[in-house]
C-alpha cells in the first residue's frame, strides 16, 4: 500500500531544483529571515531538511508575482475593467 508522501511526490520538487533560503534571499532580494518566516508560515513552499529550509526558484518567482501590499484589497469592478 503507497504511502501519502509517495502520492503527493508528483507535486515535489527534485532535489537539484532546491535553493536555500539563503540563495532564494540573493534570488529574490528579500532576507533569508524574512523567506523562512514565510516557509514557516506556508506563505512561499518551502522544504525543512533537518535544520535548514530550502525552497525552489519557482516559489520565490510565484510568491514575488503576488500582491502582497497590506490592508484590505479594492474590488474589482466588472464595468471598470472593460477597455475600450
Amino acid at each position: 500500500m503507497p504511502s501519502s508522501e509517495n502520492e503527493n511526490s508528483e507535486d515535489q520538487p527534485k532535489l537539484d531544483e532546491l535553493l536555500s533560503l539563503e540563495e532564494a534571499a540573493e534570488l529574490s532580494g528579500l532576507s533569508s529571515r524574512h523567506l523562512r518566516n514565510l516557509a514557516s508560515k506556508g506563505e512561499i513552499w518551502a522544504k525543512k531538511l533537518g535544520r535548514n529550509w530550502f525552497t525552489t526558484e519557482q516559489a520565490v518567482k510565484e510568491y514575488l508575482a503576488r500582491d502582497r501590499r497590506p490592508g484590505p484589497k479594492p474590488e474589482k469592478d466588472p464595468d471598470n475593467d472593460k477597455r475600450d
